[in-house]
């Protein structure tokens, strides 16, 4: 039965490692701790020899959780002879080439890779393989002193189906792998390397996996274009000079930063993964293109919306302020990089100052009792977009980064960021300060006060010299009934709608251009 390889099948396991004695050696201390994680990704192939199967791949040994300078990655290659269920190989330090040149022979001549099973080939096959050029690398040192080899017991793992089926991993065999991993020094006075390390793997469904890992691309490439459509309805909503002046240019920042960050880490994944490198690399670009193009356009006239007098000033003026502005902005990327790194166990808490980006924006409406600075549409769809991959990655049961999930900081981080969007929209539809007590609000001006001089003239019934709105031409009753009438510092009338709708593309008089305050 040949459960587990077939013609030139790929197969992963996963599985942990201990020490059988728990001692290490002196002599080559590779890991600093007892115990660790183990992969293999192994490639069979059938040879002339009916139930032999040649074997090469890596196997990765790890001293902890994550990947460090104590990880040992090894290439080996063996046999796999399917009566017996064993496996047996030995590290080789062939490059690629020299490899699948001697596949061609081994598959027609396997017989002295069946030696293994003697230990005078396992004593020789390391002493030739480990003559190599690479005299830096780590694993060729450890090849000159210690006889890598790796011996193991395949057999089908008995499936736990309700499991499985919930996890969708049900159409697939399982095995199980345990054996030994051991070094013995090359010179039998100089006793082992280090102790021999017990292995324990299954074997993973990496067809499922990779699965898994594209649709988690196709998602993220689907919200990158969402996020694209509701800025651009941002940017058509706020493209006059006074709309994007009222937008936080922390805001758009922030949100920048972060899809900088999600292009790097998704360009980074498919470096990694070199099977998968189309996939991830299609999300890092969508992600490039929301970044680069639309967020940091967006960011660059808001800037100059607010800086009108310096844009008139010359070129020289206009480049050194620019020149402030990207230099803060990318030092702020740099540094975030810097510190996710160093207080990478943090990152939930970490996740939590990212998705604070919608509160320099209800500040800046407080401050500036800015009107409607954003459109109900953006608010909306950028938090449910921006939510959708952190609760795949903490919230979803079987999601490929094979995370744990945790509901109570899932629910946690929705809650933060919706309460954000829900005072946003209050804002937009009730006013900037609806939410704070009138006793601590400042002094606003009214734009529908009275002049006095007009009023006297109408309470003694004399005439008075008609006024006319320099916006649509048309006359301007200045009754104290009238409520289509608006007044600003300047004293100068205009009706209601005109001077609102003027007030959205230019925050100054029509008639005097002086500044206007916030409505």
């Amino acid at each position: 039965m040949h459960f587990m390889f077939e013609v030139w099948y790929a197969r992963a396991f996963a599985g942990t490692w201990s020490h059988r004695n728990g001692n290490f050696s002196s002599k080559f201390p590779v890991f600093q701790k007892s115990s660790g994680n183990i992969v293999f990704e192994l490639t069979s192939s059938l040879t002339d020899i009916r139930g032999v199967h040649y074997v090469q791949g890596e196997v990765v040994l790890r001293d902890g959780v994550y990947i460090s300078d104590g990880d040992l990655q090894m290439k080996m290659e063996g046999v796999y002879v399917w009566p017996f269920r064993q496996l047996r190989m030995v590290l080789s330090s062939a490059v690629d080439s020299e490899m699948n040149r001697g596949e061609v022979f081994i598959r027609s001549s396997p017989y002295h890779l069946l030696g293994m099973f003697s230990s005078q080939v396992a004593q020789d096959t390391p002493r030739n393989y480990h003559r190599s050029k690479r005299k830096t690398s780590r694993i060729m040192e450890m090849g000159k002193m210690c006889k890598i080899q790796l011996v193991t017991q395949v057999s089908p793992r008995v499936p736990d189906y309700k499991r499985e089926f919930a996890k969708g991993e049900h159409e697939r065999q399982f095995c199980e792998m345990r054996g030994l991993v051991e070094g013995p020094s090359m010179h039998e006075d100089q006793g082992e390397c280090f102790s021999p390390l017990v292995v324990n793997a299954t074997s993973v469904n990496v067809e499922l996996y990779y699965n898994k890992a594209v649709n988690y691309t196709l998602m993220v490439t689907f919200i990158s274009f969402l996020q694209v459509l509701f800025l651009i309805r941002q940017m058509e909503h706020s493209n006059t000079q006074s709309g994007a002046a009222k937008v936080s240019l922390m805001m758009i920042g922030q949100q920048a930063i972060m899809d900088a960050y999600l292009c790097l880490l998704h360009l980074t994944a498919g470096i990694l993964v070199e099977s998968l490198f189309n996939t991830f690399a299609t999300a890092a670009f969508f992600k490039f293109v929301v970044f680069s193009i639309f967020e940091m356009r967006y960011l660059l006239a808001i800037w100059k919306s607010r800086r009108p007098v310096s844009s008139g000033e010359g070129w020289e003026t206009m480049r050194r302020e620019l020149s402030v502005l990207y230099s803060r902005f990318y030092g702020f990327l740099l540094s975030g990089i810097l510190i996710i790194y160093e207080l990478h166990s943090m990152l939930r808490y970490i996740l939590f100052l990212f998705y604070s980006f919608w509160i320099p924006q209800i500040v800046a409406n407080v401050v500036r009792d800015s009107r409607k600075p954003l459109h109900p549409h953006y608010i909306v769809g950028i938090t449910l977009t921006r939510l959708a991959i952190p609760l795949y990655a903490f919230a979803c049961p079987n999601n490929f980064m094979r995370i744990e999930p945790n509901l109570g900081w899932c629910l946690g981080l929705t809650t933060f960021l919706g309460a954000q969007a829900a005072i946003l929209l209050l804002q937009h539809f009730c006013g900037a300060r609806c939410f704070i007590p009138r006793q601590l609000l400042p002094e606003k001006y009214s734009y529908f006060r009275r002049v006095i001089r007009a009023n006297e003239h109408i309470e003694r019934g004399e005439e008075c010299t008609p006024i006319d709105c320099v916006i649509c031409m048309a006359a301007v009753d200045v009754s104290q009934r009238c409520n289509d009438c608006m007044v600003t510092p300047c004293d100068h009338f205009f009706h209601t709608g005109c001077l609102q709708r003027w007030m959205d593309i230019k925050m100054e008089c029509p008639t005097c251009r002086r500044p206007l305050p916030p409505m």
